[in-house]
């Protein structure tokens, strides 16, 4: 079972969700003012990824989906890396950059396997 990793930085709190083996599998893209309101955007990654749809925004003319959805793209370096939008569409989490597409599709398929249960650890 996954876990969520919520820390302290000197601007904040940010959260990264880590799969059974220990690799960070997405990142949170906020930086929260207090340790509560990362766990809520945990938990909202939580809600979130279960149902989320798909949009594969790397096939020419895709088709958009509704969100919740994981977005799956190429960054500026040519990497496929996906983003977890929430209902209202802001981004929630996002991933590493990954040389293949079925890499991503994985990733994404280990956040809905390890984010539905996963505990929430603070470490100050």
């Amino acid at each position: 079972m996954g876990k969520f990793i919520v820390k302290k930085t000197s601007t904040g709190y940010t959260w990264s969700l880590k799969a059974t083996n220990g690799e960070v599998i997405c990142i949170g893209e906020e930086v929260f003012s207090t340790a509560d309101s990362a766990k809520n955007g945990c938990a909202s990654v939580a809600k979130n990824a279960s149902v989320a749809n798909i949009e594969d925004q790397t096939t020419e003319g895709f088709e958009t989906a509704k969100c919740p959805k994981f977005e799956i793209y190429a960054d500026k370096k040519g990497e496929i890396r996906f983003r977890l939008k929430a209902t209202n569409g802001q981004v929630i989490a996002a991933s590493e950059g990954y040389t293949a597409k079925a890499s991503c599709k994985n990733g994404i398929e280990s956040v809905r396997k390890n984010a539905a249960d996963a505990p929430v650890e603070v470490a100050e």
